[in-house]
C-alpha cells in the first residue's frame, strides 16, 4: 500500500444535511452547489515536501468500479462537488484524493457523497426505441410491439424497486415492478404489450394510456411539479395485435451521447500555467482569450508485443497509464482499440492473437477505473496475411523491423486541443537593444499525448530583425526588441501619433492544455518607439470689429472715429472680399526619444501645414459676423454718439504625448497632458463720447438749454488756439473667458484631473484727457522740435467671477467666486520736447477697496 491521503474530510463549505450523513463515512448534501474537500489526515512518514505535490481526487461509482470524474489538483485546492437533482437520490458516489494517481482499493480513505432533493417526476415520452424521440402524439402502436417508456426524475437516482403502474381511464392494466432508475431515468423497455388486449373491456379502435409512479418505500404515488401523479398522457394503441409474443420487461440504460465541455478548466499533464513578461502577467491558466477553439486532433498510441504474446511489457504499461490519465480527465471521450499480427503462424490463430491483445489493453483501462462502455476493441489479425511458409510466413523473418512493427496495439481517440487568438503584448523601446525577459511557470511537456511532433519545453523568438530564430529550452528566456525609429531619423513626423509602425516578435511556446497549435504564435510582442512630443499653438485674431453711430460730424471726434474705422474696416472688408482675415499664429513642436537622447525642434515643418489653418479658421469667422449685426443695429437704433468693438477670441493650448507603459495591462497606453483655453472667449465694448453726448443733447434736445452748447463750444475754441485737444470717455466694458487647466488623457485609464475655469468680468472706464502739441493748422512752417503734453485722469471699476468646475470624491462641483475690483482714481502725465521724454502715474484715491467673496461648492450629482 502507498503512503498518502489516510482520510479526506468535508471543509464545512457548502450544504450537508446532517441527518442524511455519517461522520467520517458518508455525506449527503443539497443539490446544484459545490461541496468542498479537503485532506483530513496523512499517513505517518509523509514530508511536508510529498505534502505539496499535486493530488489526483477521483469521483467514482464504487460498485461499478468505475471512475466517473478525475482531476489533479495543486495541493492547497480544494475538490468541489456539485450533485444535480436528476442525481440525487439513495445513489452513492464515492470521493478520494490520491498521491500517486491510483485508487486506494486497500482501505475506505475516502466518503461516501449523495445528493438529496424531493422527488418527482420531470418529464416522460414513448418511444419506438430506447431513450429514442417521443411518439405519444404522431405514432399509434399495436398490442403486441415493444414499447419504450422514458421518465426524467429527480431524487429517485439509484432507485431499483419504483414500481411504474399502467392505467385506462380508471382501470389499472399492467403493473411492472422493479424499475430501475439509471443516471435519474427510467428506461423501460414494456414487451408484453399483447397481454393487455384481454384487460381492455369494451375496446375502443383507439385506446388511451398513462402512468403512475409509485415509491414502495414510503407506498406513495410521486408526483410532478404541479403535484399530479398521473404522468406520460397518453400512449395510444389501436385495435389490432401485431404480435402474440409476451417477453418479460427489461430495465435499459439511458442513450446519452455527451460532448465534451469545452469550458472546463484543463488539466492535460503536458501544459503550462502562466506566462510573463516583465513581470507582467501575460497569460494566466486559459483566462480572458478570445477567439478560442478546441480543434479535434487524432491522437494515436501503439504498442508493441513480443511474438506469440499478449503481455503488455513495461514500456506499453506507461503509455496505458498516460492515455488512461488523460481519458479519466475528459468526460466523454471515448477510445478504440485495434489489435494486430504478423503473418508468422497460422492465420486464424493470430486473429485471436490480436484480440487477445487488444482485450488486455482493453482490461488495463478498465481496471484503472475508465467505464467499458467508452471503449471499442477489436482484433484484425494478420497485417497483409498469408500462410505460405515458404514465403513471408517464416520465423526466420521474425526480428525484422517490418514484423516487429506487426505485433502491436494501436490506442486511437479524439483529443479537443486548444487554441486561441494569439496574445499581443506592447512595449516602449528606444532605437537600440532592450531587454526583455519572459518566464513560464509549471512548463512540463513529458506527457505530451503526440506520437509525432512533440510539444517540447523551449520558448522560440523569431523576428524580421533577427537574422535567425532565437531559441532556449526551458521556461524562461531574454530577448532584445528596439523600435523602428532610428537615432539619426530625419523625419521623425511619421510617428507624431506614436503608436505606429511597431517592430514585431513571435514568442512560441507550446503545450497539450494550451495552445497546442505550435503552428501560431502564442505571443506577438509589438516595441513601439518612446518618442514624446510637445505642441505649444497660439491663434490670435488681430482685428476688432470696431463700429460707430451718430458722431457729429462738424468736429473732429467725428474725424477720430471714422479714421479708426476706416483702418479697422478695411480689413474686415479684406475678410468680405478675400475670404481672408489678418490672424496671428504661434505655435512650437518637438520631440525626444531614445531615451530622451535625441531631441529635435519641429517647428519650421510645420509652419506651412499652421498657414493652411490660418486660412481655413479665418473662412470660418462669418459665424460671429450674425452677432455682431444685431449690435450694429442695436447702435443705429439710438440716438447716443457710441462706439462698439466686439473682440474676436484668442485660443492657447500647450500639449504632450507619449506611450506609457501601465502595470497590468498587456497594451501601451496613450497618455497626454492639455491645457487650452480662450481668453477672451468672446468679449466686447461700448465707448461713450461725453463731449459728443452733450453737443448732441444741446443741438436736439426741446428742452436742452442752449449753454450747454456754449460751454462745448468755448471749451473747443481755446483748445484749438493752443493746439490742444480734450476728450472725456465713458467706456462700458465686458468679457468672458474660458480655461481648461491639467487635464490629464489615457487611453487604458480614461481622462482624469483637470478643472473647468469659466470666468468674466464687466465694467465701466472714466477717462478725461488733455492732449496739446504743435498745432499744423496754425502753421506755415514746420516747428523746429516737437513739443507733446498729455494728462489723464482715469477711474475704473468692475464686476466679475469665476466658476471652477471639477470633481472630488463627493462628485463633480461648482464651485464660484465673486469678484468686485475697487474703485480708485488714477493720474498720468507725459512730456515730449523734442527728443527729452518724461512721465509720471500717481494713484489719487481709492475710493471703494476690492472685495471677493467664494460661494459654497454645489455637487450636482
Amino acid at each position: 500500500m502507498a503512503k498518502g491521503v489516510k482520510k479526506i474530510k468535508w471543509t464545512g463549505e457548502g450544504t450537508v444535511k446532517s441527518s442524511l450523513s455519517i461522520p467520517n463515512k458518508k455525506v449527503t448534501i443539497d443539490p446544484d452547489q459545490f461541496v468542498l474537500f479537503a485532506v483530513g489526515q496523512w499517513d505517518e512518514g509523509i514530508s511536508e515536501a510529498e505534502k505539496k505535490k499535486n493530488l489526483t481526487w477521483m469521483l467514482q461509482d464504487r460498485k461499478a468500479k468505475t471512475i466517473i470524474k478525475q482531476k489533479t489538483l495543486p495541493f492547497n485546492n480544494k475538490y468541489g462537488v456539485k450533485i444535480p437533482r436528476n442525481l440525487c437520490g439513495p445513489f452513492e458516489y464515492y470521493v478520494e484524493a490520491s498521491l500517486s494517481g491510483k485508487r486506494d482499493i486497500s482501505r475506505e480513505s475516502g466518503l461516501l457523497i449523495s445528493g438529496y432533493c424531493e422527488p418527482r417526476i420531470k418529464n416522460c415520452k414513448w418511444c419506438t426505441s430506447n431513450d429514442g424521440a417521443d411518439v405519444s402524439k404522431t405514432h399509434i402502436f399495436s398490442y403486441g410491439n415493444t414499447i419504450y417508456l422514458n421518465v426524467e426524475t429527480e431524487g429517485l437516482n439509484g432507485h431499483k424497486n419504483l414500481i411504474v403502474d399502467v392505467f385506462r381511464l380508471d382501470t389499472l392494466i399492467f403493473t411492472y415492478t422493479s424499475v430501475d432508475v439509471i443516471d435519474g431515468e427510467i428506461n423501460l423497455a414494456m414487451s408484453n404489450t399483447f397481454s393487455w388486449y384481454g384487460k381492455i373491456r369494451p375496446m375502443k379502435e383507439t385506446e388511451e394510456f398513462y402512468i403512475k409512479v409509485k415509491n414502495p418505500a414510503t407506498g406513495k404515488y410521486i408526483v410532478n411539479n404541479k403535484q399530479q401523479i398521473e404522468h406520460a398522457k397518453f400512449l395510444r394503441i389501436k385495435k389490432k395485435i401485431a404480435s402474440p409474443d409476451i417477453k418479460p420487461p427489461t430495465n435499459l440504460t439511458p442513450l446519452k451521447v455527451g460532448k465534451p465541455n469545452e469550458n472546463a478548466v484543463r488539466y492535460e499533464p503536458c501544459k503550462f500555467e502562466t506566462i510573463t513578461i516583465e513581470k507582467t502577467i501575460v497569460f494566466d491558466k486559459g483566462k480572458k482569450l478570445e477567439k478560442v477553439a478546441h480543434p479535434k486532433e487524432a491522437i494515436k498510441k501503439t504498442l508493441f508485443f513480443d511474438i506469440d504474446s499478449s503481455i503488455i511489457n513495461e514500456e506499453g504499461k506507461t503509455r496505458i497509464n498516460n492515455v488512461l490519465q488523460f481519458l479519466l480527465e475528459h468526460d466523454h471521450s471515448t477510445i478504440t482499440i485495434d489489435g494486430y499480427a504478423c503473418v508468422i503462424g497460422k492465420e486464424n490463430y493470430n486473429q485471436g492473437l490480436s484480440q487477445r491483445r487488444s482485450d488486455a489493453v482493453k482490461k488495463s483501462f478498465i481496471n484503472g477505473g475508465l467505464d467499458a462502455q467508452r471503449i471499442v476493441s477489436k482484433g484484425h489479425g494478420e497485417i497483409n496475411a498469408t500462410d505460405d511458409k515458404m514465403g513471408r510466413d517464416n520465423i526466420k523473418y521474425k526480428d525484422t523491423r517490418e514484423y516487429i512493427d506487426s505485433r502491436k496495439v494501436d490506442i486511437s481517440f479524439v483529443f479537443n486541443g486548444h487554441d486561441a487568438q494569439t496574445i499581443m503584448y506592447e512595449t516602449i523601446a528606444p532605437s537600440h537593444d532592450k531587454n526583455l525577459t519572459i518566464d513560464i511557470t509549471e512548463y512540463q511537456n513529458k506527457a505530451c499525448f503526440r506520437e509525432k511532433v512533440k510539444h517540447q519545453k523551449k520558448i522560440i523568438v523569431s523576428s524580421p530583425e533577427y537574422s535567425k530564430p532565437l531559441e532556449k529550452a526551458g521556461s524562461s528566456l531574454t530577448f532584445s526588441v528596439r523600435s523602428n525609429l532610428e537615432y539619426l531619423n530625419p523625419a521623425p513626423l511619421q510617428y507624431i501619433w506614436p503608436k505606429v509602425f511597431a517592430n514585431e516578435y513571435f514568442v512560441h511556446a507550446h503545450s497539450c492544455r494550451y495552445f497546442s497549435n505550435d503552428k501560431n504564435a502564442t505571443i506577438v510582442v509589438n516595441a513601439y518607439p518612446d518618442i514624446k512630443w510637445e505642441l505649444a499653438f497660439e491663434l490670435k485674431i488681430d482685428v476688432e470689429n470696431y463700429s460707430h453711430n451718430h458722431m457729429p460730424a462738424k468736429y473732429r471726434i467725428f474725424e477720430k472715429h471714422q479714421k479708426i474705422a476706416t483702418k479697422e474696416g478695411y480689413k474686415r472688408w479684406l475678410l468680405n472680399k478675400n475670404g481672408e482675415i489678418p490672424i496671428v499664429v504661434g505655435i512650437g513642436l518637438k520631440a525626444e526619444w531614445d531615451d530622451a537622447q535625441r531631441k529635435v525642434s519641429l517647428t519650421k515643418e510645420w509652419e506651412k501645414k499652421t498657414e493652411v489653418l490660418a486660412k481655413g479658421l479665418a473662412k470660418s469667422v462669418d459665424l460671429i459676423q450674425g452677432a455682431i449685426n444685431v449690435c450694429r443695429g442695436v447702435l443705429e437704433a439710438t440716438s447716443i454718439p457710441i462706439s462698439f468693438g466686439v473682440n474676436y477670441p484668442k485660443f492657447e493650448v500647450v500639449a504632450s504625448w507619449y506611450l506609457q507603459k501601465e502595470d497590468n495591462y498587456l497594451n501601451l497606453a496613450m497618455v497626454g497632458k492639455v491645457n487650452f483655453g480662450a481668453k477672451p472667449f468672446i468679449g466686447a465694448n461700448a465707448t461713450i463720447d461725453l463731449i459728443a453726448a452733450a453737443v448732441t443733447i444741446a443741438s436736439y434736445s426741446t428742452t436742452g438749454s442752449p449753454a450747454i452748447s456754449k460751454i462745448v463750444s468755448k471749451i473747443r475754441k481755446a483748445g484749438k488756439k493752443v493746439g490742444a485737444e480734450i476728450s472725456a470717455d465713458a467706456k462700458f466694458y465686458g468679457e468672458i473667458e474660458i480655461m481648461f487647466d491639467d487635464l490629464l488623457i489615457n487611453s487604458i485609464k480614461g481622462t482624469q484631473g483637470g478643472f473647468l475655469m469659466i470666468g468674466g468680468e464687466m465694467g465701466m472706464k472714466l477717462i478725461v484727457e488733455v492732449k496739446a502739441g504743435n498745432n499744423p493748422w496754425y502753421r506755415k512752417k514746420e516747428p523746429i522740435f516737437k513739443f507733446e503734453a498729455i494728462a489723464r485722469a482715469t477711474g475704473d471699476a468692475y464686476f466679475g467671477g469665476d466658476m471652477k468646475i471639477d470633481s472630488d470624491k463627493r462628485g463633480i462641483y461648482i464651485e464660484p467666486t465673486l469678484k468686485f475690483s475697487g474703485l480708485e482714481v488714477t493720474f498720468e502725465a507725459e512730456v515730449t520736447v523734442g527728443w527729452f521724454k518724461d512721465s509720471v502715474e500717481k494713484k489719487l484715491l481709492e475710493v471703494v477697496p476690492p472685495k471677493e467673496i467664494k460661494l459654497n461648492k454645489h455637487y450636482l450629482n
